[in-house]
């Protein structure tokens, strides 16, 4: 396939070291003039992915229009709150786009105005064409790296979503498939949220037990939260949903649990956000705790984070709050 992929932060661009692995045509379209001839001459995306070379055959495109006249797939790899932006940008390519059969977000999160999923907005956005989403538990260094890892492509229309499957995966990645849409989107962005609890533990130095029971916690709550969003309970017992979860919650390169190790260790959010970095759980913390007040949704966890994040509770407190709270029987 002729896949175009934009923009190319660190995990678009590892997407793409990743296809042309598996021989496909990859064009990676960065979102500014300056970063693609830095990457073309570099061959190297040493802004958001540095020390993987880009094989001579991956080609960087300098306009979004030109890389789009060849290309079968486009994969847009932007983060949620500049998803519909990105969109209209393509909007504005499409009209030699001939080839185009199918796009794809990697975004996890809402939109952070209208509390839309990426899948909503693509739909909105670009209508004519068939549309889903990859999340999963994958870091994008590992992938570039060809680290055996795995994805869950979420699509309505099955039939191509098959076809889609068979074409992205090989090599060090594997891929699944499901309908459920919704549930795959909904795992990807709440799993942020309990990773910056579970760096809030590493923060105040707590140990594997405590984590253990986050974790269990955690996923108890990302279901009912799903459910009753509109996903169904056992996707998020998959790859989007439990497999995330553990990933961000543990990994070493997570941003969602380093800042709230650092929230933990005594950094204020304006402080950590401000140099601009994107740390999704933060926007979807606060719009998931008002979105459970007006479903009447219980999120304790999910709560006590919004009270750390937008209500200057102490940390410490927060995890106090949570251990005092009423006994109950374990799946209530």
């Amino acid at each position: 396939m002729n896949v175009c992929i934009y923009p190319t932060g660190a995990w678009g661009t590892a997407m793409g070291l990743h296809l042309n692995r598996i021989g496909h045509t990859v064009t990676l379209v960065p979102h500014t003039t300056e970063e693609a001839l830095d990457m073309a001459s570099a061959r190297e995306n040493r802004a958001f992915l540095p020390g993987f070379s880009l094989p001579a055959d991956i080609q960087v495109g300098v306009e979004l229009m030109p890389s789009l006249m060849e290309a079968e797939l486009l994969i847009l790899a932007a983060p949620s709150q500049f998803l519909r932006s990105v969109c209209v940008r393509v909007r504005g390519s499409l009209e030699k786009a001939w080839r185009l059969d199918a796009v794809l977000t990697l975004s996890k999160g809402l939109e952070e105005t209208t509390y839309k999923l990426p899948a909503d907005i693509l739909g909105e956005e670009l209508p004519q064409y068939a549309h889903g989403v990859l999340s999963g538990p994958t870091f994008a260094s590992q992938v570039a790296e060809g680290q055996p890892s795995a994805l869950v492509l979420g699509m309505e229309d099955a039939a191509r979503a098959e076809v889609l499957q068979e074409s992205l995966s090989g090599g060090g990645l594997r891929i699944y498939r499901t309908e459920d849409v919704k549930g795959v989107e909904l795992g990807g962005c709440l799993k942020n949220v309990y990773a910056i609890a579970a760096g809030m533990c590493d923060g105040l130095g707590l140990r594997d037990n405590s984590k253990a029971a986050l974790l269990t916690r955690a996923l108890h709550e990302m279901v009912r939260l799903g459910r009753g969003s509109g996903g169904r309970a056992e996707t998020f017992y998959g790859l989007s949903g439990f497999g995330d979860l553990f990933l961000t919650c543990n990994g070493r390169e997570s941003r969602n649990r380093t800042f709230g190790e650092a929230v933990a260790k005594g950094k204020s959010a304006d402080e950590l956000l401000a140099d601009g970095r994107t740390v999704e759980g933060y926007h979807t913390t606060r719009i998931f705790h008002s979105l459970c007040r007006e479903r009447g949704i219980d999120a304790p966890i999910l709560a006590e984070i919004h009270a750390v994040l937008f209500e200057s509770k102490p940390v410490r407190e927060a995890m106090d709050a949570l251990m005092r709270r009423d006994q109950k029987v374990e799946y209530a």
